[in-house]
Order: C-alpha cells, then sequence, then structure tokens
C-alpha cells in the first residue's frame, strides 16, 4: 500500500501523464490489495465502480479483482465441505468437478450433481477467513484514525470501517446468504425476466453453499465479443459480433429494470452488482449470483427517490432538495437554499434530449453525491448501490451501444409506476410533474409522460390497445400525439385508468377546455372528429343493413384513421359513470365564463358536424362503389346468358 501511495504523489497528474499515472497507481493498488488479503480485495472491489472518486484508469485496473483472485487447493475446500456436511463429498454428490469454476475474495465455486441428478454449484469459504477479516478491519479501523488526525476531520471516518466490518461479518455465515438468496429471489418471482437460482437447504451450512447451476454467458465474455477482431473469417465474425452485441444490451435494458424494480418496487438490493455475478441465460433472462450482501429499502426512501427522478428531469431543484431530505441524505441543520443553488448549478447544464436528460444516469447521480459530500452529508447504503449497478450496467453497455444512455432507458419505467399505483403518495409525485400551482397541466410533461408509458411494453397505454405494433410503427409526432389521444380514451374506461381519472378530477377544468379549443390543439381535435366519424360510420352501417345485402360489400375503414374506437368502445366510453363525473366537473367548472362555454359548445358542435358529414360521406361512397362493383361483376354473367 505504501508503495501505492508513494507511486500516486511522486507522478505528476497533469496533461498527458494524467491517464497513464492513474493506470500505473491502479495496477500497483491492485497488486497491493491481492497481497493484504480478502478483506482489502473487496474493498478493492467495491472502489472499482466508483470511477467518479478514484479514476477511470484505476477503477480500470482494480475491476480486474473481480477475476484475478488465487484460487485455494482442492484438499482445503473437501476438508470445509466435509466437516460442514458431517460426511464425505461422496456421500451427497454423484460429480464434483475438483476443478474451480470461479474464485472469489471469501470463497470459490465448483460445479457438482446431486444424487438426485441435479446441477448445483457449490460454494465453499475459505479457510481462516474469520480471523483474517476481523484482523483487517482492526488495521483498517486503526489507520482511518490516524488518517482522521492528519486530515483533522470533525467526523469520525472509523465509522466506515465499522460498517464495513459488519457487513463482511454477515457474509462470512454463508446460511444468512442463502436466506438474502432465498428472499430475493422470492420478491423478484412475478419478473420473468429476472432470474435467480434456488438454494438447497439440505447441503448448505455456514462455510458451504449449494445452489442450482445457471447456465448463461457473463458479460464480460460478451463484452469481449463485441470487441474483438479477427482477421480470418470476417461475414461470419462480424454476424457473431452483432449477436453478441444484441444480447448484451438486451441484458444491460433488463438490468436497469431490474435495478429499478429492486430500489422502486421491491426494496430489496443487490448489493454486489459487478459483471462476474450477472448471466444472461439462454431464455433470455438476466441471472444474479452471490447473494452474500442484500440492502433493504424503506418504503419513504423508495418513494423519495421516485419523487427525485422525476424532479431531475422536470428541474425542479427545490422538490429536488425536498426528496433528498425524505432519503435522509440531507441532514437538519443543513443551508437547503444554498444547498438547492449548488444543485442547479451541478444539474442546471445538463441538456434534455426528447424531455430526458441527455447524460448518463451514474454521472447525475454522482453529482449529487459531490455536492452532498460539499456539506459533509453521508449517502445511504442504497443510493451508493444504484450507482454502483448503474455504473457497472453502463460500463457495459458502451460496448455494444456508444449512445446508450440508462435514464432514457430507466425514466419509461418511473412513469408506468406512477400512471399504474395508485396510491397517495404516487399521485402527490405525478401532480407535482405534470400540474402546476394552479392545477394546470404543463402540457410538455403530459405529452412526455404518455409518450413515455407508451413506448414502453406492457404499460397500461399499450396494454389498453388492440394493436400495440402501432404505437411504435408511426413516424410523425404529430401522429404519435393523436394516437396517444386514442389510447388515453381507452385507458379512461379501464380498469388500468384509475391514476388517470383522479388526475382529470384534481386538475383545473377551465385550463383544460382553454386548452381543448385552442390552435395548439387542432391536431387533436381532428383526431377526434376521425374517431366519432368512424363510430357514426359504423353504426350507420348497423341500422342500415346494407352489410346483409349479398351484392353490396362494404370497404373496410381507412387505414389511416389509426387505432380506430369500435361502436362498442364508444358506447363503453361515454356509458361509463366515472368519465361522465369527470366530464360534468370539468364542465361545471367553466361555467363561470360564460364565453369560454359558448366557445366549448360551438367548437363541440362543429366538430360533431364536421364528423357527421365525414360518416355520410364514407356511407355514401361505400354503397355506391359495392353497388358498381357488384353490377360490373354480374354483366359478364348476363351477356353470356
Amino acid at each position: 500500500m505504501v508503495a501505492a501511495i508513494r507511486l500516486r504523489t511522486s507522478e505528476p497528474d497533469k496533461g498527458k501523464n494524467l491517464e497513464a499515472s492513474g493506470q500505473k497507481f491502479g495496477l500497483v493498488l491492485k497488486e497491493t490489495m491481492l497481497h493484504l488479503g480478502p478483506t482489502f480485495i473487496k474493498v478493492g472491489q467495491s472502489l472499482s465502480t466508483r470511477p467518479d472518486l478514484i479514476g477511470t484508469e484505476t477503477a480500470k485496473a482494480l475491476s480486474e479483482l473481480h477475476d484475478r483472485i488465487p484460487p485455494f487447493p482442492w484438499p482445503e475446500a473437501a476438508k470445509t465441505i466435509e466437516e460442514e456436511l458431517g460426511a464425505p463429498v461422496e456421500s451427497f454428490f454423484s460429480q464434483f468437478s475438483q476443478e474451480t469454476v470461479a474464485a472469489a475474495s471469501f470463497g470459490q465455486v465448483y460445479r457438482g450433481r446431486t444424487l438426485d441428478g441435479l446441477d448445483v454449484a457449490v460454494k465453499v469459504q475459505r479457510p481462516d477467513l474469520k480471523h483474517a477479516v476481523l484482523r483487517d478491519i482492526y488495521i483498517l479501523r486503526l489507520g482511518l484514525g490516524v488518517l482522521r488526525k492528519i486530515a483533522k476531520r470533525e467526523n469520525d471516518i472509523r465509522v466506515y470501517a465499522d460498517e464495513l466490518g459488519k457487513g463482511l461479518a454477515g457474509e462470512l455465515d454463508f446460511t444468512l446468504e442463502a436466506a438474502n438468496a432465498s428472499e430475493f429471489r422470492e420478491a423478484h418471482s412475478r419478473f420473468s425476466y429476472i432470474r435467480v437460482p434456488k438454494v438447497y437447504q439440505h447441503l448448505t451450512r455456514k462455510r458451504v453453499l449449494t445452489m442450482e447451476w445457471m447456465v448463461g454467458e457473463s458479460p464480460t465474455d460478451l463484452q469481449s465479443i463485441t470487441t474483438g477482431y479477427s482477421e480470418n473469417d470476417t461475414q461470419s465474425h462480424e454476424r457473431h459480433k452483432m449477436e453478441a452485441r444484441r444480447r448484451l444490451l438486451d441484458l444491460v435494458n433488463k438490468g436497469v429494470e431490474a435495478t429499478l424494480v429492486q430500489l422502486l418496487d421491491t426494496g430489496i438490493l443487490h448489493a454486489d452488482p459487478h459483471p462476474g455475478n450477472l448471466r444472461y441465460t439462454t431464455s433470455r433472462q438476466i441471472g444474479f449470483l452471490d447473494f452474500g450482501l442484500v440492502c433493504r429499502m424503506e418504503r419513504k426512501h423508495q418513494l423519495a427517490m421516485l419523487a427525485s427522478i422525476v424532479h431531475i428531469v422536470n428541474g425542479d431543484w427545490s422538490s429536488l432538495v425536498e426528496a433528498l431530505t425524505d432519503m435522509d441524505i440531507i441532514k437538519p441543520g443543513v443551508n437547503t437554499r444554498r444547498f438547492t443553488l449548488d444543485l442547479e448549478l451541478a444539474l442546471g447544464e445538463v441538456e434534455l434530449k426528447n424531455g430526458i436528460p441527455d447524460i448518463e444516469f451514474t454521472k447525475v447521480l454522482s453529482k449529487i453525491v459531490q455536492v452532498a459530500l460539499k456539506y459533509q452529508l453521508r449517502m445511504p447504503p442504497y443510493f451508493t448501490l444504484v450507482l454502483r449497478s448503474l455504473a457497472c450496467l453502463e460500463g457495459l453497455a458502451a460496448s455494444g451501444d456508444p449512445n446508450f444512455k440508462t435514464f432514457e432507458a430507466a425514466y419509461p419505467f418511473v412513469v408506468q409506476k406512477l400512471l399504474t399505483e395508485n396510491s397517495a403518495a404516487t399521485r402527490k409525485i405525478l401532480h407535482s410533474a405534470v400540474l402546476n400551482r394552479k392545477k394546470e397541466f404543463r402540457w410538455e410533461k403530459v405529452a412526455l409522460f404518455l409518450s413515455k408509458s407508451s413506448a414502453r411494453k406492457g404499460s397500461p397505454l399499450v396494454a389498453s390497445s388492440r394493436d400495440e405494433t402501432y404505437v411504435h410503427s408511426s413516424s410523425n409526432q404529430t401522429d404519435k400525439d393523436v394516437d396517444t389521444v386514442s389510447l388515453v380514451l381507452r385507458l379512461l374506461a379501464s380498469k388500468d385508468g384509475v391514476v388517470l381519472r383522479r388526475l382529470l378530477m384534481a386538475a383545473n377544468g377551465t385550463s383544460l377546455i382553454r386548452t381543448f379549443i385552442s390552435s395548439e390543439a387542432h391536431a387533436i381535435r381532428q383526431k377526434l372528429c376521425i374517431m366519432v366519424a368512424d363510430t357514426l360510420y359504423q353504426w350507420m352501417v348497423g341500422i342500415s343493413g346494407v352489410n346483409s345485402l349479398k351484392f353490396i360489400s362494404l370497404s373496410d375503414p381507412p387505414p389511416s384513421s389509426g387505432t380506430n374506437i369500435t361502436v362498442k368502445d364508444f358506447k363503453s366510453l361515454i356509458g361509463d359513470k366515472r368519465v361522465r363525473v369527470i366530464l360534468r366537473k370539468i364542465l361545471k367548472s367553466a361555467e363561470s365564463d360564460r364565453v369560454l362555454t359558448l366557445r366549448f359548445c360551438w367548437t363541440s358542435f362543429v366538430m360533431f358536424l364536421t364528423a357527421s358529414a365525414l360518416a355520410c360521406h364514407r356511407f355514401v361512397i361505400s354503397v355506391s362503389e359495392g353497388y358498381v362493383n357488384y353490377l360490373s361483376l354480374s354483366a359478364p354473367v348476363a351477356l353470356r346468358t
């Protein structure tokens, strides 16, 4: 360690020497930690996920600690298994490879097969590990105490060693890891894209853990294939690279969503998110390994984190400070006004792309961390874990797509969470995002929410439509907006529309009417006219009985009408009591402004007149074309007779 410090202080970190200095320092630090033992290897692995603190080159060098840990001999592993299970290895396993599959800082993994024929991964703890960890934590605590005196720090930085020791002590007992894995598996069982191996409790003890063998590709292997180069069989190699890139990006997208699920839904976070603990399975799932530590979040912290993401997108820095306070990051006594100004200075220059910050999620979180450290504030464990997890995924994504942004990938999940979770807390966040203080809609934010929700598979907007592909097929922005109108109308009367109905009830009805009759809403009114015309046309066909005449075949509604609403859908919409209550509330709010009411009535009358004319025109044309086609087909028959 001393050698590493000397090298760091002797190299001039300026200009072109900065990168080389960081690389050399990282290599020396990595070798030093390998020699210092398992505890410091764990510290190095954690530091490797924080390039914002130690530099990119140093972090890159330390990341090799995940792969370069030397294994201990097989006889020692066999002895541990026998001591823990109470009998020789062959008494429990029909096959057991003596070759190490993976070596970690606290143990190493072997592949075996049980007497029942199940393929399993058996994790065996390193010999004398408990004594080594306790010794290292004591030394680290002494070192931090000396550093505190030298740096003249007011806060006691030795608590970091205490927290590390508390966490590592838990990892020494593999039965706790088994319990963590089972809890994590149960909590995420409803998410089909997340895979967690099963624990075999009868083959698990304090120093031996037996779990289901997971077949899958390592992200590091996929990354190597994606960035690899071969002079032979170039076409085949490129095809192989493209397929590996597709799998890697699919893993990253699912990894981002899995991180958000842990953060905002289940509240149980994987505490060691690095590539060695992830797999991409043959069934296109993201698999998680190693549950020595998990982090559990309180509900209020989950809601505060959800709110903070929305406030960052909206650029609402004062509300972001409130969310950080709810996360217990900002403590009493901190000058929140100055903190807000510093946050705005750090994040205010972030550019937006399609309403979303055009920046990696980790850079946003790192800027928040930097401001917090300026005020000597401590970040909660879950905040650091999310930062580490997303940093890992962003590093993998860079190989497959340099333009990949985790913020853009994450925001649709956040939007769907707000649109589907009907709780007072999430409604408050949603209202703060799309309504101003006068309860008027901020339409640019509404458009952003609806577009991001409809772009995500499984969202209520998509689920309420019969034609999911149409949501993604429109290339014109206006077309996308008006198609969203169709989806929203479907959602209003559906069981998934609770949050949307409550939002409309809370909004200022006068502002809704004023926006509806404005020139900016021309495309929306046009879309509504077409939808009403389609419905009237179907109604005319039904009551006239034209379809029952064999000599007339009416054409289908034109494809330009997009996501059509049928007569049944329209009747369901206007017959829904909840929708009628919303309409009455909106109209009642405008009663005091007679001019606005008259303008709304006139606009509605013109729209209905236009829709009726379109429906009649289409009906007459369809009947005429059907009759002409009948005559043209029957004429040759008459000539032959």
